[in-house]
């Protein structure tokens, strides 16, 4: 997925630079007054009204809002009370009134009026602490008067406990719930309860620490009764999702946060819209763990959206909007000031998007935004932490049809075939088994994940033989991993009261493995080697380590296939490929070398990491290398440590230079005495200080100050028999994939790049490579910012606080940031130079140049034309 950028024109150098900044800038902006409507870029054709700029020092900052039954908002302070507002009419914005709330009730991250009551969730150890409250009007008098707490919650704070979402049958409540809250006593769970970290290799926690020894599952969903009596976890395996909103078809949307420290490390998530399937990890596990998408137990976004701070969610029914928007998914993001619109269309069992840019602004932090199903108009709210807040309402002011949409969705019975199966999620059924087994092969991962879950909750005994016996590639894989992780949990989670796994059990799963493993079949499809080399890592994980016989067999196996090779292009797609597929086989495959201790592990590893071209993959193969003992040389060792004097420039998010330091000492920890001496002069040598584009291009020369017109001839016929590979190594040694991410590989500051071919040809493409500046979109301009002291400050707003402003200074350095005090600042305005830096492009020849355009016009298939 890719994000498109609605009915706006995006300059090309923007789109590559993909810094979004509004052109208008106000003083006061910083100093005590909400941001104007007239700085916000906002869709086509509609409007946006400020309706009441929050004092500060009597209201405090808002971070979340509902509806009651008579239209009015109920809004939460993050650290004081609950207040209701009265609106003023559509067409004026005179006559709001606002009432506090005088109840021992506030500092609420979710709101919800339902089953005539006011939901509150509480993130902070407050009033008898941090949990779910029910508040009611018991009198009819119109003035809430009793507060009840439901459930209180381990855990709290901006990762604590978040919105309360009605369920699709108005029957309950589901409960969205970050990382940092201990999931609550269930009486029903839809995720089978054997979860565990699931990681090959030893782990390597944050490098500053953060949530260092917290186990998985991460943040969760659970449904309750009105009562907040039963609760039933629906989903797990998410970092932080902070709100949720429920599609027409019934099914939820939630969207997750990333953990902005791994910028720029293999491990890093965006954020990113998930359907929140019933009984489904999706992966988050603590420091550099995070399950990559393509496991065949985990499930992957609708879209990725980019860095960001994920707050207020909701679908747009019930807006005076075009059909377009009143199907739109809205999602906010409180650090980058962009309110998206999420087009969300069915996908076989599953979900597909695009995001639009609805409302953009500097700085705009969104908290919170709803629809009125009284008047028909948006609201949203910035806010949190203390920052200036305000409320604002969005009406469409165009000639469309606000008609209601009745749009109806494509596949319904697919969906439907997935509720049937997840309706045996939770319990046993001696149905379930039967009625599972003939979609655990399917090729919609919906439907093959829904009948794995089904299954695993069934007696293993029931299927244990059958799924041995099973011989359908993709069947097999799923009916494995059921098999193993129905048996047994890994050792973090595993409790001294549980039973040992059955040892015959082991020599089974790895002869039916062996059996898959081998056939030609699975040899050519990529896909299918992710989920057999998956399927051995949990056999090992959750059973135990191989015995030594077996060990060595699978290594020599293993180390027969490294590194993969993708096919030769020809017009058909690879069977099971996909973009990066080759790369991620290579990380899983190396990743199995270490493990069983191959004997060329070092030596192929270490040829890997010199080769990789982006900085992510090289952290990934050095982080595996890192626990591994045997097979090493002199020369071996001594360019890997070499490595870290490179790395030690590498940029990224805060946690980078404590990844490197942590990996590094993991590294010393397996040599013997002797190597330390003899690697004295390495392990303590220090780096060269260079910038991160001048470690980008250190050791390559200029060729040529390449100008559009030199290369412009070339683009009509020097653009076949191109080399995929090549331009995947010259994009990382160009510096492309610090910033952008393409075919899943890469880093987020820019926006991804693979869909870029949709927008652009190949000569507005080497336009916007080789002068970005020429044209810029204010929609992705930069902002200077001036001081009262004359100094003055170029980049994005980051991040906010009570009193100052994070600006991101150096897009090829997610961790670069200035920290500006608003009462400092004199003015704000655009900057007329692009994020982007110049003569990239000037260390590559001409054929390596049109290898590059390729790569970036093939949108990471590798049967594109461009290579035929």
């Amino acid at each position: 997925m890719f994000l498109r950028f609605g009915s706006w024109r995006v300059g090309l150098a923007a789109g590559l630079a993909g810094l979004s900044f509004c052109s208008t800038m106000a003083q006061d902006r910083f100093a005590g007054t909400a941001t104007p409507v007239s700085a916000l870029k906002v869709a086509k054709d509609f409007r946006v009204e400020l309706l009441h700029t929050v004092p500060k020092d009597n209201e405090g900052s808002w971070v979340a809002m509902c509806t009651d039954p008579k239209g009015r908002l109920i809004v939460s302070d993050q650290y004081g009370p609950l207040y209701r507002i009265t609106l003023p009419p559509l067409g004026t914005t005179n006559g709001l009134k606002i009432d506090k709330i005088d109840l021992p009730i506030g500092q609420a991250q979710g709101l919800l009026y339902a089953f005539d009551s006011l939901y509150v969730m509480v993130a902070n150890e407050a009033f008898q602490g941090r949990g779910l409250y029910r508040v009611r009007d018991t009198n009819g008098d119109d003035r809430f008067d009793e507060v009840k707490l439901l459930r209180k919650l381990d855990g709290g704070g901006e990762h604590g406990p978040h919105a309360i979402v009605p369920t699709p049958d108005g029957k309950g409540l589901f409960i969205i719930v970050g990382n940092q809250t201990k999931i609550t006593e269930l009486s029903g769970s839809q995720v089978p309860k054997h979860w565990g970290e699931d990681l090959l290799l030893p782990r390597l926690w944050d490098g500053n620490g953060f949530m260092k020894g917290v186990l998985g599952p991460g943040g969760w969903v659970a449904k309750i009764d009105p009562e907040g009596k039963n609760w039933d976890l629906q989903t797990v395996g998410f970092r932080n999702e902070y709100d949720a909103a429920v599609h027409r078809d019934g099914d939820l949307f939630t969207f997750d946060a990333d953990m902005e420290w791994d910028m720029n490390t293999p491990w890093y998530r965006p954020t990113r819209i998930c359907f929140v399937a019933s009984g489904a990890d999706f992966g988050w596990r603590s420091g550099a763990s995070k399950w990559p998408s393509y496991y065949p137990d985990t499930l992957p976004p609708v879209v990725d959206i980019g860095p960001g701070s994920p707050t207020g969610v909701t679908f747009g029914y019930g807006a005076k909007f075009p059909a377009k928007y009143q199907n739109a998914y809205f999602a906010s993001d409180w650090s980058y000031g962009k309110l998206y619109a999420v087009h969300i269309e069915p996908d076989g069992a599953g979900y597909m998007g695009t995001a639009e840019e609805f409302i953009t602004g500097q700085p705009l932090p969104l908290t919170d935004v709803l629809i009125n199903p009284l008047d028909g108009a948006m609201y949203f709210a910035i806010g949190g932490r203390k920052t200036q807040s305000a409320l604002y309402r969005v009406t469409y002011a165009g000639s469309e049809s606000t008609a209601p949409s009745n749009m109806k969705l494509a596949g319904g019975t697919t969906r439907e075939l997935r509720r049937k199966l997840e309706s045996f999620h939770g319990r046993p059924d001696p149905k379930a088994v039967d009625a599972a087994w003939p979609f655990l092969g399917h090729a919609d991962r919906y439907l093959n994940t829904a009948a794995r879950v089904a299954i695993e909750w069934q007696p293993v005994a029931t299927w244990r033989e059958r799924a041995l016996a099973e011989t359908k590639p993709d069947a097999s894989i799923n009916a494995l991993i059921a098999l193993v992780r129905a048996s047994a949990t890994d050792e973090p989670h595993r409790k001294p009261s549980d039973p040992k796994p059955d040892p015959s059990l082991q020599p089974a799963v790895l002869a039916a493995l062996d059996r898959l493993d081998e056939s030609k079949a699975v040899s050519a499809n990529k896909t299918q080697q992710l989920g057999v080399l998956r399927a051995y890592a949990l056999t090992f994980i959750r059973l135990g380590r191989p015995d030594d016989a077996t060990r060595l067999k699978l290594a020599q196996r293993f180390e027969s296939r490294f590194p993969a090779q993708s096919a030769p292009a020809t017009s058909r797609a690879e069977p099971g490929n996909f973009p990066g597929a080759t790369a991620a086989l290579n990380l899983q495959l190396g990743e199995m070398l270490v493990y069983l201790a191959a004997p060329q592990a070092a030596t192929k590893l270490m040829a890997a990491l010199e080769k990789a071209p982006s900085q992510e993959e090289q952290l990934a193969y050095a982080k595996m290398l890192r626990v591994l003992r045997t097979g090493w040389t002199p020369a071996l060792r001594e360019a890997y440590f070499n490595w870290y004097v490179k790395a030690a420039n590498f940029r990224g998010g805060a946690s980078l230079a404590g990844f490197l330091r942590d990996m590094k000492n993991d590294a010393i920890a397996t040599l013997s005495d002797a190597e330390k001496i003899a690697l004295k002069p390495i392990l303590d040598a220090k780096p060269p200080k260079r910038t991160a584009l001048e470690n980008l291009l250190t050791g390559r020369q200029v060729v040529k100050e390449w100008q559009v017109n030199d290369l412009t001839p070339s683009l009509t016929t020097g653009l076949q028999h191109r080399n995929y590979d090549r331009g995947r190594e010259l994009f990382g040694a160009v510096g492309c994939y610090n910033c952008h991410r393409f075919a899943t590989e890469g880093g987020a500051v820019g926006p991804d790049l693979t869909g870029i071919a949709g927008r652009f040809n190949p000569r507005d493409l080497l336009e916007s490579v080789v002068d970005p500046n020429k044209e810029i979109s204010d929609q992705y301009q930069a902002i200077l910012v001036t001081k009262n002291d004359g100094e003055t400050v170029i980049g994005r707003v980051a991040n906010l606080n009570d009193d100052s402003i994070m600006i991101a200074t150096d897009m090829t350095d997610p961790n670069a940031f200035a920290d500006v005090k608003r009462k400092d600042v004199k003015s704000i305005e655009p900057s007329k130079v692009s994020p982007m830096p110049e003569g990239l492009l000037n260390t590559l020849k001409e054929d390596e140049i049109l290898d590059l355009l390729a790569f970036l016009l093939s949108q990471g298939d590798r049967s594109s034309k461009y290579f035929r």
